[in-house]
């Protein structure tokens, strides 16, 4: 890896695009320290200091995803999520709309009107976040216990001013996701995705060696690395399938009867069914909030089991919402009736399997067999950091975060593999020299 990116820095091609998408990461990250207009920055400080971990634990997802910026009220405090969830929406809607269906199959017209749709819905979702949060600060429920007005002027003109800039700070992030991926290296959202998680790793540790010492951060430094090795194995890991090319006769010439393989990974949805999971868990208490009422027995109950990461009934629900959308979600992007027409099409066929329905069949059967691996997998590694709260100090917003695993190794792994790989195909293209030299 390190002599990938050693010789993409000696090719002036690749080290101009490394040096274009560092710099936009530069940027990114100074706009998530930079507040928004009518917010108090020393009472705001206060506020985040003295916030306890399960009160934070109901932001901790949106707050990992923006870089620490969310409980800031920075001009980028949204950071990538509205965009992410209308990605996730857009996509999702392919499968129920016909026109948004037919859209996916006209190519790269098409995908360019599904962008334009995702780039709308972005902006709505940004606005209605921005309220949301804009009204828990108002009302002091954004930071339960402090006593320090985080938004001194609470008028309706201030209010508006503060999720405008917000929600123009969740468009200036897409825009600069898509300047990365058109200019620079790597895909611009997962990047900035990475940068944001990655900005909050030494917080973290110092946190962990503060409350807990020396020896205790070794050890979970060390199950660390042995975490991050299992997640790169099995998000390697696929089941190849063999398909076999019949010869066909075109014209004069002679076409086919190539053998290749139909790679099928096992973390087939990838974070997707993490973030689903920890998003639905987390739900109930952000409307509880929003309702003000915290002292029902539902509400408490909620508090107790649903949202506290220590508790089984957390653990199981979790585990039971990840395994479920792993189902669902390879069920969406993958077609296997799609795929089997696509192979007759083109004369391709597995070995022992008739081309057809048969096929679409054995693809749907051997899919639901690897699914199962990789939504137990990605359950195990999401509930990992639950078992060392106590370790750690019992602080429950970091449930989160890298150290433990969970959410954070997931993307972090697999934006650091994409983008490896994606440097090492760019360096083939431009060093390639052929069998004759």
């Amino acid at each position: 890896m390190l002599g990938a990116f050693r010789s993409a820095l000696t090719t002036p091609d690749l080290r101009r695009k490394i040096l274009f998408t560092l710099g936009i990461i530069v940027l990114y990250r100074l706009g998530a320290t930079i507040p928004s207009p009518g917010v108090s920055y020393p009472n705001i400080q206060q506020c985040v200091e003295g916030l306890k971990g399960e009160n934070q634990s109901v932001y901790s997802l949106l707050n990992l995803f923006s870089g620490g910026a969310l409980l800031q009220l920075s001009v980028l405090s949204l950071g990538i999520m509205p965009y992410i969830t209308a990605s996730i929406i857009v996509q999702l809607l392919q499968v129920v709309i016909p026109r948004f269906e037919q859209l996916k199959k006209e190519g790269q017209s098409g995908q360019a009107k599904l962008t334009q749709y995702t780039r709308y819905l972005t902006v709505a979702l940004a606005v209605l976040q921005a309220t949301g949060i804009v009204a828990l600060a108002v009302r002091g429920q954004l930071f339960p216990g402090c006593q320090q007005e985080v938004i001194p002027d609470g008028s309706v003109l201030n209010m508006v001013v503060i999720v405008v800039t917000m929600t123009a700070g969740a468009a200036l992030l897409m825009w600069m996701g898509e300047l990365i991926t058109e200019r620079g290296v790597g895909n611009g959202m997962s990047l900035l995705i990475f940068t944001s998680i990655a900005a909050r790793i030494p917080a973290e540790g110092g946190k962990i060696l503060t409350n807990s010492g020396g020896f205790v951060f070794a050890v979970i430094c060390a199950f660390g690395l042995v975490i991050i090795a299992s997640v790169v194995f099995v998000e390697q890991a696929q089941r190849r399938i063999p398909v076999q090319y019949a010869k066909r006769m075109i014209g004069r010439r002679m076409y086919g009867g190539t053998s290749t393989y139909l790679p099928l990974k096992v973390n087939q949805a990838g974070v997707i069914p993490v973030i689903f999971g920890s998003s639905l868990l987390y739900l109930p208490q952000l409307l509880g909030q929003l309702a003000g009422n915290q002292n029902t027995w539902w509400a408490r109950f909620i508090q107790n089991y649903i949202v506290d990461p220590s508790s089984w009934v957390h653990i199981l629900l979790y585990m039971a919402m990840i395994i479920f959308f792993a189902y669902f979600y390879v069920s969406i992007t993958f077609n296997p009736e799609e795929r089997a027409d696509e192979m007759k099409k083109f004369g391709g066929f597995i070995p022992g399997i008739r081309p057809g329905r048969p096929t679409a069949e054995y693809l749907g059967f051997v899919l639901s067999r690897i699914t199962l691996p990789g939504a137990l997998y990605l359950g195990i590694i999401a509930v990992l950091p639950n078992f060392f709260l106590g370790v750690t100090g019992g602080d429950q917003s970091g449930a989160q975060n890298f150290p433990f695993g969970g959410t954070a190794v997931l993307i972090m792994v697999n934006v650091g593999l994409d983008t490896v790989k994606q440097v090492e195909s760019q360096l083939t293209q431009r060093s390639y020299e052929g069998f004759l030299r």
